[in-house]
């Protein structure tokens, strides 16, 4: 009788390449984009993802200063692609301090650090240990549509992986 045992790799960190991937995000969704990120900056979309090694790619996003929120669009002098929402989604910093708690909404994240927005909504995303300050690492936000890293020849974000 023939032996027809699987097996199954494990990837390890030696032999883990990451690729550089861009992607422009002029106009998308916050949410539905950060998922995709996040599943690629953790190598879900590869076929030998293991949770436990960091085997993701590093991802560059262009345009980060120009996402949007779902729902209804309103009139803003300097943002595009400004909704209600913006005005009513917060975020919230804690200094340590009693009474140090600082409460903003993405309107005025938005006007101070607008990759914020995206790269707060990946981390989320990301494991909470070690390994997800690690894959946040490979993150590279870029408010315009030029970056630094042509050196690295990144290539196109993969179309199947992209919110529809």
């Amino acid at each position: 009788m023939a032996d027809f045992t699987q097996r199954s790799t494990m990837t390890k960190k030696e032999t883990a390449k990451p690729q550089w991937l861009i992607l422009d995000a002029d106009g998308q969704i916050v949410g539905r984009l950060a998922t995709q990120i996040a599943q690629v900056l953790m190598g879900k979309h590869k076929p030998d993802y293991t949770p436990h090694v960091l085997s993701g790619d590093v991802v560059v996003v262009l345009n980060a200063h120009k996402v949007r929120f779902s729902g209804k669009p309103e009139r803003h002098p300097e943002h595009p692609y400004f909704t209600v929402k913006m005005k009513t989604r917060t975020y919230q910093r804690y200094s340590g301090y009693p009474g140090g708690r600082r409460v903003f909404t993405a309107a005025q994240v938005w006007e101070k650090k607008p990759e914020m927005i995206l790269r707060e909504a990946v981390r989320r995303m990301l494991p909470k240990s070690r390994l997800g300050r690690e894959m946040i690492k490979n993150l590279r936000l870029c408010c315009g549509p030029t970056h630094e890293h042509q050196a690295q020849q990144p290539q196109d974000f993969p179309k199947h992986v992209l919110p529809s």
